[in-house]
């Protein structure tokens, strides 16, 4: 009963977590974090700062489009299936010409200083320890080599934000290249920062503080950009980031930039309507996320896995299609792979867990969420995570 046969011979073994955890416990063991993922919040308001938890936490407007993402997912319902083989199980997936060993990567958040010491690098080397990607977002509290170093051989993929300055997004993409970053995902749904109530209601933005600025105080084209050096004049220095992040006249005539200094697979983040999905599948991009950034810029958004079976159906076969915004447990994946997407981005619940325990929360989270989308997958009478239809819903 404990023991499972993976298809693809070097797959992992995920559901195994849960009697892992049972054996600690007949010593007295129990987990330091919940095997439910989205008590995780709750946890960390109570031991976290409420500025950090706040940052995190905190979504557009009076929330509506957190809300939608979730009922979004709930009216999605499972179908099992009964007496199918389900013994040997294949969680893999490839994407753009890799085989993944899960279909799962690490969503990018930046700041998490704000949440651990050893911010993102601990969050990354958690992610190489089990193996899923992990995505490093430009508004980082460590620079880019320095997390690349920290996660060895692991799979490790740059999020772009698109600002107004060309040498520093040139450079950017050079610095990645070189650190062995391999996708490129380029957040579209933040020209502006929206209005977030909990975070002005704190006065809390962690960028006027000079976190989240490491890539860019660490880049020769940013500092180019300035009278003085960071250290000497470290406001100076944060007034130039904040002029320069976001861009409200970007258009798809742009995206030929990033192309021209990117020769890895490029993803466009955030998009929600057919026709945008359309637009990159035409001008070229390898790929996109079904995201509304968690909530986090537009209050009375649509839910993103209410968008993705719309946008799966308007690119067909010609890029691959993430999802992101929303998830919180095993079934949530099993739905959005049904629906269409090839791979989930998770969020949210990796920070919390790296606020209360470290790359071990990191890890537990991502074992937590792996094991329970296998046994749901099994469970409901499923092998293949690449083989989920919208058959197995309703």
């Amino acid at each position: 009963m404990i023991g499972n046969e993976n298809a693809n011979g070097a797959g992992k073994d995920w559901a195994a977590f849960q009697y892992e955890i049972y054996l600690n416990g007949m010593t007295g063991a129990v987990p330091r974090l919940p095997a439910e993922l989205g008590r995780l919040e709750e946890l960390a308001a109570g031991r976290l700062g409420p500025g950090p938890v706040g940052y995190v936490a905190g979504s557009a407007g009076n929330g509506s489009t957190e809300r939608a993402n979730r009922e979004a997912l709930e009216r999605r319902r499972i179908v099992p299936r009964m007496l199918r083989d389900v013994r040997r199980r294949d969680l893999s997936v490839e994407l753009w010409g890799r085989r993944l060993p899960a279909p799962v990567a690490l969503a990018p958040i930046g700041v998490l200083s704000i949440m651990h010491p050893e911010a993102e690098c601990a969050a990354a080397r958690g992610a190489a320890a089990q193996g899923v990607p992990f995505i490093l977002s430009s508004a980082s509290s460590t620079p880019m080599e320095q997390v690349a170093e920290a996660m060895g051989d692991g799979e490790r993929w740059f999020q772009l934000y698109w600002g107004k300055d060309r040498e520093v997004t040139k450079s950017f993409l050079g610095r990645a290249k070189a650190a062995g970053f391999t996708a490129l995902f380029v957040t579209l749904d933040t020209p502006l920062l929206a209005w977030r109530p909990r975070d002005l209601d704190q006065a809390y933005l962690p960028f006027l503080r000079g976190v989240g600025t490491a890539n860019y105080f660490t880049d020769p084209a940013f500092q180019a950009g300035l009278t003085k050096p960071v250290h000497e004049d470290r406001d100076a220095a944060v007034l130039h980031f904040v002029g320069m992040f976001g861009d409200p006249g970007k258009t798809w005539e742009d995206l030929a930039l990033l192309r021209e200094h990117w020769d890895g697979p490029i993803v466009l983040k955030g998009i929600l309507h057919p026709d945008d999905a359309r637009r990159a599948a035409a001008a070229g991009m390898d790929g996109v996320v079904v995201s509304n950034h968690g909530g986090r810029q537009v209050g009375g958004s649509i839910g993103a896995a209410d968008a993705l079976p719309g946008v799966v159906e308007a690119v067909g076969d010609r890029m691959a299609v993430l999802f992101d915004s929303g998830v919180r447990s095993g079934d949530d994946v099993f739905k959005a792979l049904a629906l269409g997407a090839r791979a989930v981005l998770l969020g949210r619940p990796y920070a919390y867990g790296l606020g209360l325990d470290g790359q071990a929360g990191v890890e537990h989270v991502i074992r937590a969420l792996m094991a329970e989308f296998e046994l749901t997958m099994a469970l409901s009478g499923h092998t293949d995570a690449a083989g989920l239809t919208p058959s197995a819903l309703v």
